[in-house]
């Protein structure tokens, strides 16, 4: 039987990875469906069943278009902006620019945020040296980020692109799950969030992605 969406996208509520390509689908008004991971209860994409059937990598999120299975939340941004023209960079000057702001959020901004919530609220203990070296490294990747925002509205410039849709991966979570409020600590960041949640078609994670709240047990 066909899916009755043209998209899915194997997903949970608290993977910002797997936010940032659900904000996308949301935003350009596509037709999709989540498929429910269960990562932390059961583990599912780390299952051999996984791992040969949806994503060798273990990972989520994974867009399936048809044949197609695309994971990496950037290789997604990317096919979706390219088929749809929307928040897609224009020439090769800005191309290669939204692709550097991609990849240094990745390493540098949701790359460490994302561990950091992690090991704050869902590690089976925590580690105060880990979170402490994270938060660190924070700070400064932030603040490059904040000043960036001080010369535009979005990354790019003028209109919001994919390196803002990727930048938005774990930054809306709620300030209670760091210990910290991006809004607040970077005032140019949080007037960015504001203008990226005017978008039509915004909508928090945790309304977007199914799993939320987590089962007790």
């Amino acid at each position: 039987m066909a899916p009755a969406s043209e998209y899915q996208l194997y997903c949970f509520a608290q993977s910002g990875n797997a936010y940032r390509v659900a904000l996308m689908l949301s935003l350009i008004g596509a037709e999709w469906e989540p498929v429910w991971v269960d990562f932390f209860a059961g583990g599912e994409s780390r299952t051999p069943k996984f791992r040969a059937e949806v994503n060798e990598m273990g990972e989520v999120p994974v867009l399936v278009h048809g044949a197609r299975k695309l994971s990496q939340s950037g290789v997604c941004l990317i096919y979706l902006a390219d088929r749809t023209g929307m928040f897609r960079p224009e020439g090769e000057d800005e191309r290669l620019e939204c692709l550097r702001w991609i990849i240094f959020d990745n390493q540098k901004v949701n790359g460490f945020l994302g561990p950091y919530r992690f090991l704050r609220n869902f590690a089976p203990a925590r580690d105060p040296g880990g979170e402490a070296f994270l938060k660190g490294r924070l700070a400064n990747n932030l603040g490059i980020v904040d000043k960036r925002l001080t010369k535009a509205p979005f990354l790019l410039g003028a209109r919001p692109t994919i390196a803002d849709i990727s930048l938005a991966g774990y930054i809306y979570y709620p300030p209670e799950e760091f210990d910290f409020d991006v809004a607040k600590d970077y005032p140019a960041i949080g007037a960015w969030m504001e203008r990226i949640k005017a978008l039509p078609g915004w909508r928090h994670p945790y309304e977007l992605m199914p799993g939320h709240p987590l089962a007790k047990g």
